[in-house]
């Protein structure tokens, strides 16, 4: 009876044939949106909302919104903001994490709980108050002033902070015994052993700020300083108007670092969120 409760519960985890078809349909649904906008992108105007198999495919949608706007411009902004966030949230977590696993220091718990307070503010709810406080540093209309209000990220730190704290405290000692000091221990010792947890993070980091619209729409007033998601904008003014054939090839334009990104690398994509917990 004992050798019966093993498979008993095997057969009770996998998934049957309502959870394969629920997948699927999630699946399709999430898809859709995406394949709709390739279709409209690839195809002529009058096509954008009836499907023909053989409706003739053509590039002008991309031309035309490639001159509507300076996305060569935009590009540029968007990939040194996210390198800009990317390269400060590693160094400040990586720092902030090492502290609140390793160091021992009065009020460490609470400064703690102060930190993973941030997880449940909604970054639109300081909006206003991050506005005047670029605008008292002269900030506004920057790179600088959209990324710098993400430069801390509680949850790069609460990731680190317990894969510091899983790591023997016997390879401190060792580095100890060998003469490295607290800086080069982080570095050879805890850096190297939480390697799926940046991969992981640098994912959710890159992929949100990417994507970012609010934030970089209200605290930016010009072309010099705006975002790809922002730069859309321009295709849903009254003098533009309303064509889905130029707006969904903007946003395929503006989608295709990623997606390209997601296709090549997937399998370590997925690696990385399973090794460092991400679920």
């Amino acid at each position: 009876m004992s050798a019966a409760v093993p498979s008993e519960r095997l057969a009770w985890n996998e998934p049957t044939r309502l959870d394969t078809l629920a997948a699927w349909l999630l699946a399709l649904l999430w898809i859709l949106p995406l394949l709709y906008a390739v279709w409209t992108a690839f195809h002529p105007a009058e096509y954008s909302t009836r499907f023909a198999l053989f409706a003739p495919l053509t590039l002008e949608n991309f031309g035309r919104a490639w001159e509507a706007a300076p996305f060569a411009r935009y590009f540029l902004n968007t990939t040194l903001l996210v390198l800009m966030i990317l390269a400060a949230q590693l160094v400040l977590s990586t720092l902030a994490a090492y502290a609140f696993a390793r160091a021992s220091f009065r009020g460490r718990d609470l400064l703690f709980s102060l930190v993973l307070m941030q997880l449940v503010v909604m970054p639109d709810m300081l909006i206003v108050e991050n506005y005047r406080t670029m605008v008292r540093l002269g900030l506004v209309d920057t790179l600088l002033a959209i990324g710098l209000p993400y430069f801390g990220s509680a949850l790069a730190i609460f990731l680190l902070r317990q894969t510091f704290m899983g790591i023997p405290k016997e390879l401190d000692e060792a580095a100890r015994v060998e003469g490295a000091g607290p800086l080069q221990t982080l570095w050879r010792v805890y850096v190297p052993l939480a390697r799926p947890v940046y991969t992981a993070f640098g994912l959710v980091s890159v992929s949100y700020h990417w994507n970012n619209f609010l934030w970089p729409l209200v605290v930016t007033n010009s072309p010099q300083a705006r975002t790809l998601t922002v730069g859309l904008q321009v295709f849903s003014s009254v003098d533009q108007g309303v064509d889905w054939s130029v707006i969904t090839a903007a946003t395929l334009m503006t989608a295709a670092p990623l997606l390209v990104a997601f296709l090549l690398f997937q399998r370590q994509f997925v690696q990385s969120f399973m090794r460092a917990g991400i679920k």
